[in-house]
Parts: C-alpha cells; sequence; structure tokens
C-alpha cells in the first residue's frame, strides 16, 4: 500500500470555482427533507478515477460540467442552498444558484496517486474542493464537483455531497443519471422527488424502542484512548475465500443455521474491534447499520425515490458477552437488528425524531456503513467505467465502510480507523482468519 512518488506531495492547481446552475428553468421555493434525511447531514466525499485507452481528457470538465446542467433540471433541489425551516430543521431553499464546479490540473500521472483504497485525506483531499472558509454545513452548497486533469491523459471527477440530499442507492442514481446525459441518453431512472411521503404522522407515534439514540456510559475511557494515540487508517480485503471461512466459523457453533455474508462480516468486525479497544467486560457497546427502507416500507417507495430510505438498527452487547462468545453470537444479533426493521418501526423511528430531534449516540459504537451493493463503478460521462471509486475519508471515527472489490465484485475491502495501538491488536486479529 506504498504511495509513491508524487502522492506524498500531489500538487494541483485550481481554477476559480464557477457555478453551474440548471439548464432551464426550475421550480423554486422551499423543498422538504423528511426525518430521516435530518439525521445525518455530514459531508460525503469520493473520487472516480477515468481512463480511455482511445480518448483523452481534453473535453472531460466541459463534458462533465455541460451533463451537470442538465441533470439539474431533473434534479434540481441540488442547485438550491441549505437553510433552517421555521420548525428549526434542514430544508432546501430552491434558489437554482448552481452546484459548484472547479476545474483543475495535476502535474503527474493518474498513477501516482498511489493506492485509494486507503483513505489518505491529506492526498485526496486535493481531489475534492472544499468551500474555503465554510464554518457550518448551511454556507456549503450541497454538490460541488471538481474535474482533475492528469498528464496520463486521465481525471478524477471529486464530489462533495451533503448526505442529507441522498443515501448511497439515490447518490447512485444521481451519479449515474448524470452520466446519461452525458452520453446524450434518457434517463433510466428519473428521480421521484416528492419526499412528503415519509413526513412523520400526526399525532406522532412512538411505538418501538429506539435504542440507536441511547447514550453509553465509557466506564472503558475509550473516548481517552482515541485522544491519546495517533488514528491508523486501514484497508483489509477479504477475498471470497476468506468470506466463506468467517460464514463457516460463524455457523460452526449450531447456534445459527444460515447468515449472509453481510451478517457474518458484521458480527466478526464488531468481535474484533471490540477486542481490539480493550473494551471492560460489562462495558456496554453497540452496533449501528443503516438497513434500505425502500421495500420495507408499506407500500414500498416509488423507484427512483430521491432522498435518504435508510433506517438506522441497532443492537447493545456486553463487551464480554461479544468478545469471550463465539463469534454466531455477534452474528445472531446482527439478524435480530435486521429482523427488527419493518414499516412500523421505521414511521416510529421518524415520528421518534419528530418529538426529540435525537441525534444517534456514537459513545462505544461501531457503525458499519455498505457501499458493497452500490454499483458506483458503473458511471460512465463517455470515457467507459471508473477505473476506481472510492471515498476521500471516512466521516466519523466510529464508521467502518464495507466496500466491494475486484471485477466481480465478490471481494470486500473493510476500510476503518483506529488509535495506533488497537489498530495493531485489530491487524493481529485479521491474520487468524
Amino acid at each position: 500500500m506504498e504511495m509513491n512518488g508524487c502522492a506524498t506531495k500531489l500538487s494541483v492547481d485550481r481554477a476559480e470555482p464557477k457555478l453551474v446552475p440548471p439548464a432551464a428553468e426550475t421550480k423554486k421555493g422551499l423543498y422538504f427533507l423528511s426525518n430521516l434525511d435530518q439525521n445525518i447531514a455530514v459531508i460525503i466525499r469520493t473520487i472516480y478515477c477515468f481512463k480511455s485507452e482511445g480518448k483523452g481528457n481534453e473535453g472531460s470538465a466541459d463534458a462533465i460540467a455541460g451533463s451537470l446542467s442538465k441533470v439539474l433540471v431533473e434534479y434540481y433541489p441540488l442547485a438550491g442552498r441549505l437553510t433552517i425551516s421555521p420548525e428549526g430543521k434542514l430544508i432546501v431553499d430552491c434558489t437554482g444558484e448552481g452546484a459548484v464546479f472547479v476545474e483543475a490540473v495535476a502535474e503527474c500521472d493518474m498513477a501516482d496517486i498511489g493506492d485509494i483504497t486507503k483513505p489518505d485525506p491529506e492526498t485526496l483531499g486535493k481531489l475534492v474542493y472544499d468551500i474555503p472558509g465554510a464554518k457550518n454545513i448551511l454556507e456549503m452548497p450541497p454538490l460541488v464537483a471538481q474535474v482533475t486533469k492528469f498528464k496520463c491523459g486521465g481525471f478524477v471527477l471529486g464530489l462533495c455531497v451533503n448526505h442529507c440530499m441522498f443515501d448511497g442507492i439515490s447518490a447512485m442514481e444521481f451519479v449515474n443519471s448524470w452520466g446519461e446525459m452525458a452520453r446524450g441518453l434518457p434517463l433510466s431512472i428519473p428521480p421521484f422527488l416528492d419526499r412528503a411521503v415519509l413526513k412523520a404522522r400526526d399525532p406522532p407515534r412512538i411505538e418501538h424502542v429506539h435504542q440507536e439514540f441511547a447514550e453509553i456510559k465509557d466506564t472503558s475511557c475509550i473516548a481517552d484512548l482515541y485522544a491519546a494515540d495517533e488514528m491508523k487508517y486501514q484497508t483489509f480485503f477479504f477475498d471470497p475465500e476468506k468470506l466463506r471461512r468467517i460464514k463457516a466459523s460463524v455457523l460452526e457453533s449450531g447456534e445459527l443455521d444460515k447468515c449472509t455474508t453481510f451478517e457474518a462480516l458484521s458480527g466478526f468486525v464488531w468481535q474484533a474491534r471490540t477486542k481490539a479497544l480493550g473494551m471492560l467486560p460489562d462495558q456496554s457497546t453497540k452496533l449501528l447499520f443503516a438497513v434500505d427502507g425502500r421495500a420495507k416500507f408499506e407500500p414500498p417507495l416509488p423507484k427512483g425515490y430521491f432522498g435518504n430510505a435508510i433506517v438506522l438498527t441497532n443492537s447493545i452487547s456486553r463487551a464480554g458477552d461479544l468478545v469471550d462468545k463465539p463469534v454466531s453470537y455477534g452474528v445472531g444479533l446482527v439478524q435480530d437488528a435486521i429482523r427488527m426493521v419493518t414499516d412500523g418501526y421505521m414511521r416510529s423511528a421518524i415520528d421518534y425524531f419528530e418529538v426529540t430531534r435525537a441525534r444517534p449516540s456514537l459513545a462505544c459504537t461501531l457503525l458499519i456503513t455498505t457501499w458493497s451493493r452500490l454499483s458506483f463503478h458503473t458511471t460512465d460521462f463517455g470515457w467507459g467505467e471508473p477505473v476506481l471509486t472510492g471515498p476521500v475519508s471516512l466521516p466519523e471515527k466510529e464508521v467502518i465502510l464495507f466496500l466491494s472489490h475486484g471485477k466481480e465484485r465478490r471481494s470486500i475491502n473493510v476500510l476503518l480507523g483506529l488509535p495506533a495501538p488497537a489498530m495493531k491488536i485489530f491487524q493481529g486479529l485479521m491474520k487468524e482468519i
């Protein structure tokens, strides 16, 4: 995973940022964001690397900016600005101002960036544009794009988007629609823009226990561990054979008759991370992960739903049980958490936020986010599919990312950050598989 020469001092020369407004007049006024959008208003930075054998990068910035103005007609809220509603919630003011677009040139080849499967905010951060001096998300446009051309004829599209605008599935549909516009094609999945289908009920009805918001007492001083030591980031590669071995170890205790790859890997990683952080046996630890609610709502959400349709589900365990019991124990808890997600549970979570405005607590928590089922690799602006895609950094220290890997996408990269001493232990546990 060594970076070579240029990466450590990647030099990128940016032109002045410009606004790309929608190509035609769009609706103005306030655009409602649901309670599922409110909770995850964090900036997600991703990069897409393109290199075509038969086509250089000369027209790449114009093609991407031109198709952006067209796709913003369909996805017009992305051309607006975030503001606060009279109820004190995030809402979009559809001003039609446009997305921010930046052209840039790098003084090296794309291969010199190094290994982008490892988050390297310092290097990869030069490939996305952050609004200088922005103090909070209200001062950042919902969408900022940077196209960086490299000497080898390749280019990188770097995106800075606010998660309140979409979850992984609708972000992927947006980027793929943008690519279709660039290739002169009609949209295969036009966006369904009305988020009012996920409005809270009146009056709200909280019918389930929502432990995702539970504050856990940090008796193991995990926060001090993070404060005292340098954070180390690493990607761990799980090929189909490793994944098969983990599933076999889950089933060998006879506690469970079946499990999916996601369930097995989640239980395994939760157990290993809890060990690596040295949590005390009586410490409670929480696992949070997103479940896609599109098909679970009654009726199911319309195709192309633009917005967040993911619900955080959770499981809480004594650290001692998680570490000492077979891995099937943690996997069983993951399965219970998935089963919990029904239409009633999701509506209750929406209403819970309406009443409490609570944010999920991340103390002694692991938040797993899965990108392995998202086909970001299918995006094509006319230069073919990206040779690589990935995040620039992890949004929070408690987040672990699952990304698909390889041509058939049957392998999974697990991306995480831990304090240096804990990372050493975690590395050792990964070698035991």
